[in-house]
């Protein structure tokens, strides 16, 4: 498999600013399913900036691997903002990386709510000692489209945070 010209191209850019910096990333995806691993590794070289990435698919893994708190899943669901916002902090707080990128969402066809319908993806980035952004974000399509336009949405968001 192979990224397109504008996905390479965004990934590019990013690593150019994280090598700027000296930083290295960590993810850490739920319905993406290691999609942004995946593309950030594509790039040559990536292991200079790209720390590793986690997969958290079940809300058990996201409380083992991330330390996401029992309380914000059950108050919040998983596809939440304060839900990303504990795996982007805990992606940091188990890894020596620098910067840390977190999606999870409703891919579907099925799982959406009238709350939450298919398509509703949460993205949060955080940067070592600094503060956590968050997202929320309906994307139109079905699985293979909204999986693929969350990747692209959360490496430009991560992008946007870095500059």
């Amino acid at each position: 498999m192979s990224l397109d010209k504008e996905l390479y191209d965004l990934v590019t850019r990013l690593a150019s600013r994280l090598r700027e910096e000296n930083w290295r990333l960590v993810t850490a995806e739920s319905c993406t399913g290691g999609a942004v691993a995946f593309a950030l590794t594509e790039l040559p070289g990536s292991s200079s900036w790209f720390d590793c990435g986690f997969v958290t698919y079940s809300n058990a893994s996201k409380q083992m691997q991330l330390g996401v708190p029992s309380d914000a899943l059950m108050l919040h669901g998983a596809v939440s903002e304060p839900v990303v916002e504990a795996m982007v902090s805990g992606a940091l707080a188990n890894t020596d990386a620098d910067v840390a990128l977190a999606v999870s969402g409703v891919a579907g066809p099925a799982g959406g709510t009238p709350e939450k319908p298919v398509g509703t993806i949460c993205l949060a980035w955080k940067r070592r000692g600094k503060g956590v952004i968050s997202r929320t974000l309906l994307i139109k399509g079905n699985r293979q489209d909204i999986r693929e336009a969350s990747v692209r949405w959360v490496l430009t968001g991560l992008l946007e945070y870095l500059e």
